[in-house]
């Protein structure tokens, strides 16, 4: 009998390790990094490095990356899988190897196409099945600063603002449902005084944590400081050129180790400036920028804006929302067909009261309510 177990056992179909949401955070490294594992119910699973690289894995390697997650050392992993898939363990070791030469040569060298150059899967931007979106834009407030005009916030749909509690259970509803990547949106969700203890509590769970903001507060050197402190790991500040306060947040911004896109709207006022803007940026040293228009009859002056942005060497970024607000009440992107691909499957959209869209302005569409409704009746369009 007991021979007949060893063959059953030899044989047997591997059981794959159980589908959940890993996470590690390295800030010892020369340069810091987050990586996230979803692991699926065949075994197979979905790497993303950083909330920004994401790799398709077979069991195999999502076994290899559940293991470099949690630290387990070489010789253990290789032993491990060695009894579970019954391949030698000198196999498994140099696999093993391989596989963490080749995520830590991705999380030094963003830029690196891992397809071409380490032999690895990578997702194609929005092609993916996923499970639950890879980020959530978390609109906490459709609240403005004073003297900007209501009818650019959405508030007539909206009855009411989430208490820090309920957003707090919003957050662990998407942890637990797999999103690795938060952004902090409004109207202007400083406004909020909750806003740090609800980056802090993100940051508790593992989560990456963005901030879509007008800057002026982040001026306060004490402020911006307080939201380092909490977790923040990035922000996209909506430039209001006119304003002094809004080139001084970006100084005060500049120095830390924030990850900083600075965002323009293209209208009539700015747009025979816009390339001084632009200039001056680069000045200042900032590297990425995001560039829209509310206005279709500045679509050209846009992409003639865009191809300036190339000559400065600024790097575009696209798929981030914009704030409601004076400039930006509705965005014109040229990438229009990705940004659409990405709606409702890579980023949804949570109001200020927990209504779930698919992003941001299609309130025609809403999917559900994050605080009332599990993620399992939540589907995507």
């Amino acid at each position: 009998m007991n021979l007949f177990a060893q063959l059953a056992n030899r044989f047997s179909k591997v059981e794959p390790l159980p589908p959940g949401t890993h996470h590690m955070q390295s800030l010892e490294d020369e340069k810091p990094f987050r990586v996230h594992l979803r692991l699926h119910p065949d075994g197979s699973g979905m790497l993303i490095l950083n909330a920004t690289t994401v790799l398709q894995l077979n069991p195999t390697a999502a076994e290899y990356a559940y293991h470099f997650i949690k630290g387990t050392s070489a010789d253990e992993t290789a032993k491990q899988v060695a009894r579970r898939y019954r391949v030698h363990r000198s196999t498994a070791l140099e696999d093993f190897t391989s596989f963490t030469e080749k995520i830590r040569t991705l999380i030094s060298t963003p830029d690196l196409d891992p397809v071409s150059y380490l032999d690895m899967e990578r997702a194609q931007p929005h092609s993916a099945e996923l499970a639950a979106p890879l980020r959530l834009d978390c609109a906490i407030t459709y609240r403005l600063p004073q003297g900007t005009h209501v009818d650019y916030a959405p508030v007539k749909r909206v009855e009411r603002e989430l208490a820090t509690d309920e957003w707090k259970k919003i957050l662990d509803k998407a942890w637990h449902a797999g999103i690795p990547h938060i952004v902090f949106t409004g109207g202007e969700a400083t406004l909020r005084t909750d806003l740090v203890e609800l980056i802090a509590h993100a940051e508790k769970n593992g989560q990456v944590c963005g901030l879509l903001t007008d800057g002026l507060k982040l001026a306060d050197a004490r402020y911006l400081q307080a939201l380092l402190e909490s977790g923040l790991d990035h922000v996209m500040l909506i430039l209001q050129p006119e304003d002094p306060r809004s080139w001084e947040a970006i100084e005060t911004i500049l120095p830390q180790d924030l990850f900083l896109t600075v965002h323009l709207t293209l209208d009539r006022r700015n747009s025979k400036e816009a390339e001084g803007f632009l200039q001056r940026l680069a000045e200042m040293s900032v590297a990425n920028i995001s560039l829209s228009t509310s206005d279709p009859d500045l679509l050209d002056e846009l992409l003639e804006l865009q191809g300036f942005a190339s000559t400065l060497h600024l790097t575009m970024r696209w798929d981030l929302p914009v704030p409601y607000s004076s400039a930006n009440p509705v965005t014109i992107e040229t990438r229009e067909e990705q940004m659409q691909e990405g709606k409702g499957r890579m980023w949804m959209y949570v109001e200020p009261d927990g209504d779930v869209l698919p992003a941001q302005g299609q309130s025609e569409r809403v999917l559900g309510n994050l605080l009332r409704d599990d993620w399992s009746v939540i589907q995507p369009p």
